[in-house]
Order: C-alpha cells, then sequence, then structure tokens
C-alpha cells in the first residue's frame, strides 16, 4: 500500500473498520510493514477493543482507552511523532472526527483495495472438488 513512500506513518483503525476485514491479525501483521505505529481507535468501551483485539491476536501499539475517537486521535498524534497520521474508518462521521483531529482520513474499501486486503463477507474462490454442487443424477 505504501507505493513507495514514506513508511514514517502513525495508521489508526476505527474499531468498526477494522471488524469489516476479513483478517485483522493479518492486516496489522501487513501494516507493520510499512508503518511505524497501528492501532485501534473507538467510541466503544475498552474492553470491547481490547476483546476483538485478544481475540484476533492484534498486537497494537495504541488504543484509545475510555475517550473518544477525536480525543484518542489527538493523543496519539502527540504521542507519535511520524510524518503521516492516517485514519481508516468507514463512514462520514469518521472522516469528520479524521478532518477535526487533523488526520489524513481513509476509507476502508480503499485501503483494504491499495494494500490487498480481504473483507469480511467476499465470497472466497469456489473449490472445483467441492461435492456440494454434484448432480444427484449420477450412479
Amino acid at each position: 500500500m505504501d507505493g513507495g513512500g514514506s513508511t514514517d506513518m502513525t495508521l489508526a483503525f476505527e474499531l468498526e473498520a477494522l471488524k469489516s476485514l476479513a483478517d485483522p491479525n493479518a492486516v496489522f501483521n501487513d501494516a507493520r510493514q510499512w508503518t511505524e505505529y497501528v492501532g485501534v481507535v473507538s467510541e466503544k468501551p475498552t474492553y470491547v477493543v481490547t476483546n476483538f483485539t485478544r481475540k484476533h491476536r492484534i498486537r497494537q501499539d495504541f488504543f484509545s482507552g475510555p475517550r473518544g475517537v477525536k480525543e484518542s486521535l489527538e493523543n496519539v498524534k502527540q504521542q507519535f511523532d511520524t510524518d503521516r497520521h492516517v485514519f481508516v474508518g468507514t463512514s462520514e462521521e469518521d472522516e469528520a472526527v479524521a478532518g477535526d483531529a487533523d488526520w489524513e482520513y481513509l476509507p476502508l474499501s480503499q485501503a483494504a483495495e491499495a494494500a490487498d486486503w480481504g473483507l469480511a463477507g467476499e465470497s472466497p474462490e469456489p473449490d472445483p472438488f467441492d461435492s456440494s454442487d454434484e448432480r444427484d443424477d449420477w450412479p
């Protein structure tokens, strides 16, 4: 996804964006290759974010804690001094919060396409050896 650009970036995922990915752990591992810091922010209570990241074995550099998304983004920007701060979200509200916090906004669909991340619910390639479609008139 970096396109040869700087890796001096902090990347934040809104929790709902992360939940929309087929393999959030793989996405975090991929993102670590071209970012300095990657984490999760959400309006949800801390335990919701923690439970999700533990379940998916995601090692995050930061999370929102008891704060809202805007305050979390502002605090992360102060803590992690990188050239770019990019917020991946799924809604117009996410885009507005990113702008208010002086972060770049990247819609999940665009990020997933650029980085070749699978989205949850995308149908996998059909298995040519799957027997569920066998004809029932064969002996």
